[in-house]
């Protein structure tokens, strides 16, 4: 669909050809508390558009909660308890759950996978370079993460691309390139009581079902097996739900953040030559996560009535934080849809910062965007993409998923 600014923001087609940022641009310029009208299938939502407003909220867990989805869709109570993971759940319930795994994810702790993850990135771009033409996405962006996913997991190295392929299918279930059972386009009750409504879920949760059993061996340095060793283990279920969250946001959000680097070295020659001056790698991953910003919004519910801008937000309404749109807000980004990396202090919003509910994986993501990158450009003289990007259809997770590149190696 063409973005002439007044695009659909409830229709996962407004953004299969890339974001509509000329909308948010709009929105947050005409109408930063922006209404979108419901359909027979979910009710209407709130977008908040601008940093500021966006930052407050995702502050104020008191007043915009996650304990009723973190999704567009309408749930009932019963499809909220049977898929919700620690994402769904305000403080304390989510404090507590996070003081248990967030050390695995410490600053610190990822610090120390900085020798694997640049062997792993090495050999993974040597391969890719063998060839002067390649989809970087399939051979670069994807593959770095699916490896480290399984470190961190502790499964193995034979299952990655199974179970990518289902965390695929998961958080690219409006996308018919990953699913057969696309969201908004058949009928999926059968499977309300699965994540995000997808039979992926089943076979993700039978997987985690053996590991539980044990007839699925895991390396005992992984997270799963740290969880299951620990006095305050969850339940099974909600080990299951964990599980399907680490499998698909664990790897298609640093796919993407990857994805998003490579195609911001085709728009811009000049950051190749930047990049190989070696004064920007502490800089480069949050420009490029703050112009990626893959997940791109988080739903809350008003549990209170309020006002913002004017605008009468009443108990029990949906509201989006565009973390896509905060990101690029012209009033704190100079030229913000621009990769700089010279910005210095970088307050993007990208997952979901200054909230309690920031990505655990953040950390580590950073490290692999910025290993890929210095990699990559060390090995190569000039890189062109040979076609448009191929862009998700999802209103949730912004990725490129095909960009075919034309390298010259040194």
């Amino acid at each position: 669909m063409l973005d002439d600014g007044y695009s659909d923001l409830s229709n996962h087609d407004s953004f299969a050809d890339g974001v509509p940022h000329k909308t948010f641009d709009r929105l947050r310029r005409e109408d930063p508390v922006s209404w979108t009208e419901g359909n027979g299938t979910a009710k209407g939502f709130w977008n908040l558009t601008r940093h500021a407003d966006i930052l407050q909220a995702n502050k104020d867990y008191k007043s915009f909660s996650s304990g009723q989805g973190i999704r567009i869709e309408d749930q009932s109570h019963e499809e909220y308890m049977a898929r919700r993971t620690f994402q769904e759940t305000d403080p304390p319930e989510h404090s507590a759950t996070r003081r248990a795994v967030n050390p695995l994810f410490a600053k610190q702790v990822v610090a120390n996978f900085e020798e694997l993850i640049t062997q792993l990135a090495a050999d993974i771009v040597d391969a890719a370079l063998k060839k002067n033409e390649f989809d970087v996405v399939e051979e670069i962006a994807k593959q770095l993460p699916m490896l480290m996913l399984g470190r961190i997991l502790g499964v193995p190295d034979e299952d990655l691309p199974w179970l990518v392929d289902k965390g695929d299918a998961l958080i690219g279930n409006s996308d018919p390139d990953f699913t057969t059972h696309v969201v908004d386009q058949m009928d999926t009750e059968a499977y309300r009581l699965m994540p995000f409504r997808n039979p992926a879920g089943a076979d993700l949760y039978a997987y985690a079902a053996e590991i539980l059993s044990g007839h699925k061996q895991v390396g005992q340095d992984g997270i799963l097996a740290r969880m299951m060793q620990t006095q305050d283990m969850l339940d099974p279920l909600a080990f299951k739900n964990f599980f399907c969250l680490l499998v698909a946001a664990g790897n298609d959000t640093t796919r993407y953040s990857i994805a998003m680097a490579f195609h911001l070295l085709t728009q811009n020659p000049a950051l190749v030559t930047q990049l190989k001056t070696g004064r920007y790698w502490d800089a480069v991953a949050d420009e490029v996560i703050r112009l990626a910003s893959p997940t791109m919004h988080f739903r809350r519910t008003a549990i209170q009535d309020c006002e913002l801008h004017g605008k009468k937000i009443l108990k029990g309404d949906k509201v989006l934080l565009w973390f896509i749109s905060g990101s690029r807000d012209e009033t704190v980004f100079k030229d913000p849809h621009t990769a700089r990396l010279d910005r210095g202090a970088n307050r993007h919003l990208a997952f979901g910062q200054g909230g309690v509910h920031v990505c655990l994986g953040m950390h580590l993501a950073r490290l692999e965007v910025r290993i890929a990158l210095e990699q990559f450009i060390k090995r190569i003289d000039t890189v062109e993409a040979i076609e448009a990007p191929n862009w998700t259809r999802s209103n949730f997770i912004c990725g490129v998923k095909k960009l075919n590149l034309r390298v010259k190696v040194l």
